[in-house]
């Protein structure tokens, strides 16, 4: 079985970077450690840090801890979330992406400058919970076409656009038209104000999985169920290549997906570890 894996599948820096952070804090003998949600969107590394006694907490349990070290993962939070750690004296590490920063800071400088913010995004994700955690005036958030086109913002704002740094490419340049070409009341939508704030590393992802896809007869996307950029990497390859699989780990790979196929593409998410992306690769190169 041919098979051709993606150069650009597994861990993003700003991933890397806060799964370092936490095993190095082990490693150092620091207890207890808490993450504010799970440190990345993998159960295998989030099992892995629960038996070494790591504790992953929700927003709402903060509250309940009043000694250890709180983890503040590479999503990123609001800023309501800094004002109740600096309250509580816990201490903190913050290890959320550089990209994500980026965003926190444009957000609360362009609505505090009085404009409206357009998100692109997920709503339910925490990363864009965050950014929305910014801003300091109005803000929307958009997920899909219909959202876009039925948008009605307040009169008399300018907007300023982002976008959730995993969010699909193609998806926001679709969405971009789509506002550009609606005509507001009194309202302007400058150029200079759209900002494509998609990590470059998510950008590359998506354009090799798409060409890879595009190429093979079956494609095998790996990554964690609740990691929104691999489930944009599945609809991604899903398009260009009907016989696309999710999976999770070599268990999760059956002969059925690959009658009738010489040529296997593999990519994964940006919470994927490479061992396991180097167990699927050997899997599939032994077993089918």
């Amino acid at each position: 079985m041919k098979v051709k894996t993606a150069e650009t599948a597994g861990f993003c820096f700003g991933v890397k970077r806060a799964v370092d952070k936490v095993y190095q804090l082990i490693g150092d003998g620091v207890s207890p450690i808490y993450t504010l949600g799970p440190i990345i969107h993998n159960e295998e590394v989030v099992a892995d840090l629960e038996k070494k006694g790591v504790r992953a907490i929700t927003e709402e349990e903060l509250d309940e801890i009043h000694k250890g070290t709180v983890v503040i993962r590479s999503h990123g939070v609001g800023k309501e979330i800094y004002d109740r750690l600096k309250a509580s004296g816990l201490s903190c590490v913050d290890v959320t992406c550089p990209f994500v920063l980026k965003i926190h800071r444009i957000v609360e400088r362009e609505s505090g400058a009085g404009k409206h913010i357009i998100i692109f995004g997920d709503p339910s994700h925490p990363e864009v919970r965050g950014i929305c955690g910014w801003c300091r005036g109005d803000f929307t958030v958009l997920s899909s076409r219909k959202e876009t086109e039925e948008f009605s913002p307040p009169p008399g704002r300018e907007f300023c656009v982002v976008s959730q740094t995993t969010f699909n490419y193609n998806k926001f340049k679709e969405l971009v038209e789509i506002l550009s070409k609606k005509r507001y009341d009194n309202n302007v939508l400058n150029i200079n104000n759209i900002l494509n704030t998609i990590c470059n590393a998510t950008e590359e992802r998506q354009k090799e999985a798409k060409t890879i896809a595009g190429e093979v007869d079956t494609m095998l996307v790996i990554g964690g169920r609740h990691s929104s950029n691999t489930q944009k990497l599945f609809e991604i390859c899903k398009e260009e290549c009907g016989n696309t699989y999710y999976i999770q780990t070599p268990v999760d790979l059956d002969s059925e997906m690959f009658h009738h196929s010489s040529y296997v593409g593999i990519t994964a998410g940006a919470s994927t570890p490479k061992k396991i992306i180097e167990e699927v690769q050997e899997h599939v190169r032994i077993k089918f």
